[in-house]
């Protein structure tokens, strides 16, 4: 028998998830969202149509807000369903998912904006840090609706302050909360260094804090979809990550296995942003900083777009006039170089080659070709990157081993790059 999950763009009803007679996963927007003015898509991949879209066409956005591989699989053995039905995962745990979409079963009422959150005490926090790797995201706890994509342990979280609250029903969060993996010696104060030198260096940069409980450390990132409105109330803002709004599943995220390539994200970004002029120096930048830090895992769903809607406050009821969409700051930046058991091959490639420790200037001179920007530019801002995060590193409080190390090893790539360039 077909099911149905109400679809919605922050509160408003945009359309319907449906699971068919035959166990597909088939989309239709609904009228009244069609004929909105100035309404919006869900995403790029699922532009505003009469027609409905099949599997194939709307699974790459929304099996892309739903976590991958391992914790998939736990997800969905915590929950009794089949860690392959997205539409089951979605009405199980999609209720405080990225951006601004809720997912909520047909006919039932969206939740007020009274939202409910549990505090979690000291002990509680660190007894759920140490649940995650067997229970990801909570999943199946009363009133815990949360979903995140990726293959790592991390948990949306309510902070203010010292307190840390787990958000309940549609309530929303302000933070991702990331603990340290056991087999990757410590990732939290890689993450932290190499998000921090990117902020030092001005670039956009989603903004990340190092705490610890009962002995575990773990880094809190700001969340860049989600703002604070005038009645103090924490607004979501919609967001889709690059694999999303060119339609492809998470499973294809590496270039290699169908993936999407650096022409094909300056391409995207192009088509979709408000102001691509800017927003292509952006992406640049983003591509050149991943490549000096070492971090190999770039890869399509670490590239996003945030779509900001505007509200006309003349009008009672909410209307939506546009949306300035924006390539979103940077996240999920590790120097994955620092850890030997980790791939040398790059997410995508840069100019042909995937390996970072044959990439030279005329690497970035075939990028340039390839995403239509002058070469000058892009080998003069390598140059420029790289002296910057140099001087970066010295501005930063490092204080723990591992950072030092990545901090070491940035340096000597960056020294490398710099005496290469400036041949």
């Amino acid at each position: 028998m077909a099911r149905t999950l109400d679809v919605y763009l922050h509160r408003d009803l945009a359309g319907h998830l449906i699971q068919d007679d035959h166990g597909e996963m088939v989309f239709d927007y609904v009228q009244s969202w069609l004929e909105k003015p100035g309404a919006l898509p869900l995403s790029h991949s699922l532009p505003l149509r009469q027609e409905r879209f099949k599997r194939r066409e709307c699974r790459g956005f929304f099996a892309g807000i739903l976590p991958e591989e391992s914790k998939r699989e736990m997800i969905a053995r915590n929950l009794g369903i089949s860690a392959r039905n997205d539409f089951a995962m979605l009405e199980q745990i999609g209720g405080e998912c990225a951006g601004a979409i809720t997912f909520i079963p047909a006919g039932e009422a969206l939740p007020e904006r009274d939202y409910k959150y549990r505090t979690l005490s000291d002990e509680k926090l660190a007894n759920t840090l140490r649940e995650l790797p067997r229970r990801p995201l909570m999943a199946g706890e009363d009133g815990v609706r949360l979903s995140l994509a990726g293959a790592q342990d991390k948990i949306a979280v309510h902070v203010s302050g010292d307190q840390i609250s787990i958000p309940l029903g549609g309530a929303p969060s302000t933070h991702i909360l990331k603990p340290a993996i056991e087999h990757f010696e410590g990732v939290v104060f890689n993450e932290a260094l190499c998000m921090k030198l990117a902020e030092a260096i001005d670039l956009p940069t989603a903004r990340v804090e190092i705490r610890s409980v009962e002995g575990i450390d773990y880094l809190l990132v700001e969340r860049y979809d989600r703002t604070t409105g005038g009645d103090k109330k924490i607004q979501r803002l919609h967001q889709e990550d690059f694999c999303q709004a060119l339609g492809i599943v998470s499973e294809n995220k590496y270039q290699g296995e169908g993936g999407p390539s650096l022409k094909d994200c300056f391409t995207l970004l192009r088509e979709v942003s408000s102001t691509p002029v800017v927003d292509l120096q952006r992406l640049l930048d983003a591509v050149i900083f991943n490549f000096l830090v070492g971090n190999n895992d770039a890869h399509g769903k670490n590239f996003s777009f945030t779509y900001d809607a505007r509200e006309d406050s003349g009008l009672a009821t909410r209307l939506l006039l546009g949306a300035d969409i924006r390539l979103a700051p940077l996240y999920d930046i590790v120097c994955t170089t620092y850890y030997p058991e980790l791939s040398p091959k790059m997410a995508m490639k840069i100019g042909g080659e995937y390996k970072s420790d044959m990439i030279s200037s005329r690497h970035f001179e075939k990028l340039a070709e390839e995403a239509g920007l002058a070469k000058p530019l892009v080998k003069d801002r390598v140059l420029e990157l790289a002296e910057a995060a140099q001087a970066g590193l010295e501005k930063i409080e490092i204080g723990n081993p591992v950072a030092e190390g990545v901090a070491k090893l940035i340096r000597e790539r960056c020294a490398h790059i710099v005496d290469q360039f400036k041949d």
